[in-house]
C-alpha cells in the first residue's frame, strides 16, 4: 500500500486537511508549511488516489472517443493525438469504432452514462444534427469530422473547402489543365466528400476549366486503384489527379505507375490527410496537411471546459490549421549534379 495523507501529515506534523490543500495547490497555506509537507509528500513517495478523488467529484477520469474506423491512418494518427491531449488532464481515452453505422453511432450516444465516462468525442459518420440534438444523454459532447456543422454541440475541424481549392490551385499553377477530382460519392449531402468536391469546382471554375469528377464507394487503397484503372482505359487520360484523401492517391499512384506512365511527368497526384504513408512512398506524395495535434488539443480542451461545467454558451465551430506539402507526386526532385 502506497503512503495516505494522513501518513504524510503524521511525518509533517499538520494536519491532514494542511496535506490535502498543498496536494490540491491551494494557495493559502504558508510558505515553511508547504515546504515541511511537500518534503514529506517527497519521502513517503506519496501518490495521490485519482481514482477515489474522480469518484468524489462525480468523474471517472475516462472519456471516449468514437471514430468511424481504427485501422485508416487519419483516425490511427488523430487517436495518438486525442490520447496525448488527454493525459495532460489525466483523462483516460477509451475508444470506440462506430464503422460509420447509423445504429451503433446511436449506441454511442446514448449509452456513455451507462459506460461512466465523463466526455464522449465523437466523428460521426451516419447519425444527423437533429437526431443529436434529441439525444436523452448529457454527457458532454465534442464533434470531429464533417458530418453536422452548427450542429448542437462543440465542433471542430478543417476548413475543407478552401484545402482542397488550394491543392487544386497548386495542380493548376504546375500548368495542368485536365485536373480529375477523385473521390466524389453517391448520395453524399453531407461530410468530406461534398466539400472537398466544392473547393475543387471553385478552382477549376475560376480558371474557366473543365471539371472531370469520378466517384467511389470508399476511401480506401483499392478504391483509389480501381478508379485510376478505369480513368486510364477511357482512353482521355487526365495530366493530374486531386484524390480526396492519401488513401485513394496511394492506390491512384499505383495504378498509374503499373500502366507505364510517369508521376508526375505525365501525370501529378496529390491527396489529403498527410498519413506517414505518403512520405515513404515512391515518389512521395503531395498532400494536405491538417493539424491534427491542434485539432485533438482544441477537442480536448473544449471537452474539459463542457465537463467542468466552466463554461455556459452556445456550441462553437472552430478551425484546425493545415498546410499544403508539395512532395515528389507533383514537383520531381531534380536529379543531383554531377
Amino acid at each position: 500500500m502506497g503512503a495516505s495523507l494522513r501518513d504524510v501529515a503524521n511525518l509533517a506534523g499538520v494536519s491532514v486537511k494542511t496535506v490535502s490543500n498543498v496536494v490540491n495547490g491551494y494557495t493559502h497555506v504558508s510558505p515553511v508549511t508547504r515546504a515541511k509537507v511537500e518534503q514529506a509528500l517527497s519521502k513517503l513517495d506519496y501518490r495521490p488516489n485519482l481514482s477515489a478523488r474522480n469518484l468524489r467529484q462525480g468523474r471517472t477520469g475516462v472519456i471516449a472517443l468514437a471514430l468511424p474506423e481504427i485501422d485508416e491512418p487519419y483516425f490511427a494518427e488523430l487517436s495518438r493525438f486525442v490520447i496525448d491531449a488527454a493525459a495532460e488532464h489525466r483523462w483516460i481515452v477509451v475508444i470506440e469504432r462506430t464503422g460509420g453505422d447509423l445504429a451503433r453511432e446511436r449506441q454511442v450516444i446514448d449509452g456513455v452514462r451507462d459506460h461512466r465516462v465523463d466526455g464522449l468525442i465523437l466523428s460521426p459518420a451516419a447519425i444527423g444534427a437533429d437526431e443529436l440534438a434529441g439525444r436523452t444523454d448529457d454527457t458532454a459532447l465534442v464533434l470531429l469530422g464533417e458530418r453536422i456543422h452548427d450542429g448542437p454541440a462543440d465542433h471542430v475541424a478543417i476548413d475543407n473547402v478552401r484545402a482542397a481549392r488550394d491543392v487544386t490551385e497548386h495542380l493548376i499553377d504546375l500548368g495542368r489543365t485536365r485536373v480529375v477530382a477523385l473521390g466524389a460519392q453517391d448520395n453524399a449531402d453531407s461530410g468530406t466528400a461534398p466539400l472537398r468536391l466544392a473547393g475543387y469546382r471553385e478552382a477549376m471554375s475560376a480558371h474557366g476549366l473543365p471539371e472531370h469528377v469520378i466517384k467511389v464507394d470508399r476511401y480506401r487503397r483499392a478504391d483509389g486503384a480501381a478508379a485510376m484503372a478505369a480513368v486510364l482505359a477511357s482512353g482521355d487520360p487526365p495530366d493530374a489527379v486531386f484524390c480526396f484523401n492519401d488513401l485513394l492517391a496511394l492506390g491512384a499512384l499505383r495504378t498509374i505507375l503499373s500502366s507505364g506512365l510517369r508521376v508526375p511527368q505525365d501525370i501529378a497526384v496529390a491527396g489529403l490527410d498527410d498519413i506517414e504513408d505518403g512520405r515513404f512512398s515512391t515518389p512521395t506524395l503531395t498532400t494536405v496537411a491538417p493539424d491534427k495535434a491542434q485539432l485533438a488539443q482544441i477537442a480536448v480542451n473544449l471537452l474539459k471546459q463542457r465537463v467542468d461545467g466552466s463554461i455556459h454558451r452556445p456550441p462553437w465551430e472552430m478551425r484546425a490549421d493545415y498546410r499544403l506539402l508539395i512532395r515528389e507526386s507533383t514537383v520531381p526532385t531534380p536529379p543531383p549534379t554531377p
